[in-house]
């Protein structure tokens, strides 16, 4: 039986993949922070899983909580904490990811390790060009800062520690376990509340901006198996986008979504132009061609997650 460790295990990207794993026929090894959150009941009763708390301070010390018997053959780090431009926090992650690369070494000498970043990497990409995996880095949140500071370091590490190192950059997940406040489940929500109250003043309408710019969504299933796949198949030393490849103006995934929930467009009011202008049109064809993964599910069965 193949032997995982996940970081961020109890999170949207998180759950998803321990699910996947378990699916897939692994031991996994969930970590999660000490923290108190509704987040870390899930996976109580599962077999074939060893659910762990640590925070991120406390990572270069994972290597305890493995069974002697065990030695994992992947290490997935997803684990990511602050907001956009705390910089306190985000540099934070830094040292945490770092520490967690120290752990996976003392577990296995051999094993792989998979560091998921994101497009915020990449910051503002024109309109025009596809962001493949040698576009140049330009974040400008502290997000993406030290998510594009941790893969150098991380890539460096490895290599002095002679780890196979593969990173991950995610764009827009959606689906299951995905929390609130984020703008596609708030806005089916907010639409299913309208499709039974049809009678809504115009005060109450959605607002959102423009929706010009180009956006792709995955469903964090599909995320699951690209991020295994990687595990098993990446190339070491490689980065590779994790996305659709099935980008479209935003506008019309907001569109799709009405018509999806049943309630009428007019509803929603689009406006001004959002500033800083970040349009995503990612090429997957790196991880297709190196590991045979492809997206299967689509936006309407995504759609439907937010109503089960």
């Amino acid at each position: 039986m193949k032997i995982a460790v996940v970081t961020g295990a109890f999170g949207f990207a998180g759950a998803n993949l321990v699910e996947e794993l378990l699916a897939c026929g692994y031991k996994v090894y969930a970590v999660g922070r000490k923290k108190a959150s509704v987040h870390n009941d899930r996976f109580k009763e599962q077999k074939n899983l060893v659910r762990v708390f640590y925070e991120m301070e406390e990572y270069d010390r994972l290597f305890e909580a493995i069974s002697q018997e065990d030695k994992p053959d992947v290490f997935f780090h997803l684990a990511w904490g602050g907001g956009r431009d705390d910089f306190e926090a985000q540099h934070k992650n830094i040292d945490g990811a770092l520490k967690a690369l120290d752990a996976a070494f003392c577990m296995n000498e051999n094993i792989r390790f998979v560091g998921i970043g994101s497009q915020a990497e990449y910051g503002v990409v024109t309109d025009e060009k596809e962001i493949t995996e040698e576009c140049a880095l330009n974040p400008f949140s502290a997000y993406g800062a030290c998510k594009t500071a941790a893969y150098y370091l991380l890539r460096k590490k490895a290599e002095i520690l002679g780890v196979d190192f593969i990173w991950g950059r995610i764009f827009s997940l959606i689906g299951k376990y995905e929390p609130s406040g984020r703008m596609l489940p708030d806005l089916v929500m907010k639409l299913a509340d309208y499709q039974k109250e049809p009678y809504i003043k115009e005060s109450q309408q959605i607002c959102l901006s423009s929706c010009e710019q180009y956006w792709d969504y995955l469903d964090a299933t599909d995320a699951a198996r690209a991020i295994i796949a990687l595990g098993e198949k990446g190339k070491p030393s490689q980065v590779y986008n994790i996305a659709n490849g099935d980008y479209r103006p935003l506008k019309e995934f907001v569109l799709d979504a009405a018509k999806l929930v049943g309630t009428d467009a007019s509803y929603i009011k689009f406006g001004d132009r959002v500033n800083p202008f970040v349009s995503l049109r990612p090429s997957v064809s790196k991880i297709k061609n190196d590991t045979g993964w492809e997206p299967v599910v689509s936006f309407s069965e995504s759609i439907k997650e937010y109503s089960n």
